[in-house]
C-alpha cells in the first residue's frame, strides 16, 4: 500500500463448511447458510452473494460516473447481475453479466454512465481481465 492509499473499510467474515456451510460477518450483520447452486437446501451460494455485492457497488459507481458526466442518476436505477459458475475443460471459472436499467436516461448517456462506472467500480476492477464480463443497458 502506498502512503496515498487509505483503507476505507475492511469486510470480515468467518466461513465454515464451504458450499454446505455458513458465513457470518464479524459484526453479525451478515449471517447466512450456504448451499450449492441449484440445491434445494436452505441458504444462498457464493455466486449469488457476489452478484449482490457487485451490483450494489456498481450502482454506487454509476452515481459517481453520472456526476462526473454532469447528469443525474435516476432514483429507480437497477442492476440485474448474473454470475455463471462454468466448468470448461475440467476447470471452474466465473462469467458475469450486468444488465443495467436507467429509466428516463437516453441510451447514449446511459451507455456512457455504465462504461464510466465499469472503470470506477472496485468489483469491476477486480474482475477485469480475469473473467468474461458483459455490460448491457436494458429498457425499463
Amino acid at each position: 500500500m502506498t502512503q496515498a492509499e487509505k483503507v476505507l473499510y475492511t469486510g470480515k467474515t468467518h466461513t465454515t463448511g464451504g458450499r454446505d456451510g455458513a458465513a457470518r460477518s464479524d459484526d453479525g450483520r451478515l449471517d447466512v447458510k450456504l448451499s450449492p447452486p441449484g440445491s434445494s437446501a436452505p441458504g444462498t451460494n457464493p455466486e449469488q452473494m457476489f452478484a449482490a455485492g457487485w451490483s450494489a457497488c456498481f450502482i454506487g459507481a454509476m452515481g459517481r460516473a453520472a456526476t462526473k458526466l454532469g447528469t443525474a442518476l435516476p432514483r429507480d436505477v437497477a442492476v440485474d447481475a448474473e454470475i455463471d459458475l462454468v466448468n470448461a475443460d475440467d476447470a471452474f471459472k466465473l462469467r458475469g453479466r450486468l444488465n443495467v436499467t436507467l429509466p428516463g436516461v437516453d441510451r447514449e448517456t446511459a451507455q456512457r454512465i455504465v462504461e464510466t462506472a465499469h472503470q470506477i467500480c472496485p468489483y469491476s476492477k477486480a474482475t477485469r481481465g480475469n473473467i468474461d464480463v458483459t455490460l448491457s443497458v436494458v429498457e425499463a
